[in-house]
């Protein structure tokens, strides 16, 4: 994976979050102030990693929610360790709050950041969200793919002029429904939502070759706790036969006991 540092912005277009796309995530908006109280809780209580996103997507930051206070209808966020970027985001209008909980996404938008102190540590607050984004759009259940035995994914592009390009990446996650690949900023930007990849290998271990034809569906900017920043593809299956989709779902069964062994001291 090709690293960048976490404040330098990469040459592409603004982002724009499910969030902001009401008309295709309705159904998955939370307006209520008691729901979303609810889900900011949990975020505290876990103490979740949130990227928050400004100057359209292109800069951002990592931190946490350190408090909640619905009677003040505010929030309060942990800074982040690079001063520069902590002043960019503080003229920033608004921000993108973007992390996950129990596997599904989170996002949130809130205006303008203000500086404060949290324990003694700088920290910034801002105003309790109006809505929330909780997207649990998932029929089928979504493994991540261990670290330790990653799956490789590649295929063949092709460019403009019709030439080939082989491609290589890592898959984050798989499911009975598709799987979502981990791809640099450049990658990603040949892999255009609603395109379509055919002859895609995946190697899944102790099983074998899964061969199948892809759907982009989505495209989503992620950040690791290092600073290092990809974005994560997701692909859907197109008319994958049954055969192949009973090794998806041995491989998936496999890892899930495997990982469930390992907790419980078994393995």
């Amino acid at each position: 994976m090709e690293e960048t540092d976490a404040h330098t912005p990469l040459e592409q277009p603004p982002v724009r979050f499910e969030i902001e796309r009401t008309e295709d995530y309705a159904q998955y908006l939370l307006q209520s102030k008691a729901e979303i109280l609810a889900v900011l809780r949990a975020l505290v209580q876990r103490r979740s990693l949130v990227s928050a996103y400004f100057d359209h997507g292109r800069s951002f930051l990592l931190t946490s929610l350190l408090a909640v206070d619905p009677e003040a209808a505010g929030i309060l966020l942990d800074s982040g360790r690079d001063e520069a970027v902590n002043r960019q985001a503080l003229l920033a209008e608004q921000v993108f709050l973007t992390t996950e909980l129990d596997k599904v996404k989170i996002q949130f938008v809130v205006g303008k950041l203000v500086e404060t102190r949290s324990g003694g540590l700088p920290a910034f607050s801002t105003a309790f969200p109006e809505k929330l984004l909780r997207l649990q759009r998932r029929e089928y259940y979504r493994l991540t793919t261990p670290v330790t035995k990653p799956v490789r994914f590649v295929a063949t592009l092709r460019r403009a002029d019709r030439s080939a390009l082989v491609v290589e990446a890592s898959l984050l996650d798989i499911s009975g429904g598709g799987v979502g690949l981990m791809a640099t900023p450049n990658l990603a930007s040949l892999l255009p939502r609603g395109g379509i990849l055919t002859d895609c290998k995946m190697a899944l271990p102790d099983e074998g070759l899964l061969v199948a034809t892809l759907g982009v569906r989505n495209k989503f900017e992620v950040a690791t706790r290092s600073g290092a920043r990809y974005v994560r593809v997701g692909c859907a299956f197109i008319a994958l036969p049954g055969s192949r989709m009973n090794m998806v779902q041995r491989y998936i069964t496999r890892i899930e006991r495997e990982r469930k062994a390992r907790l419980s001291g078994m393995a």
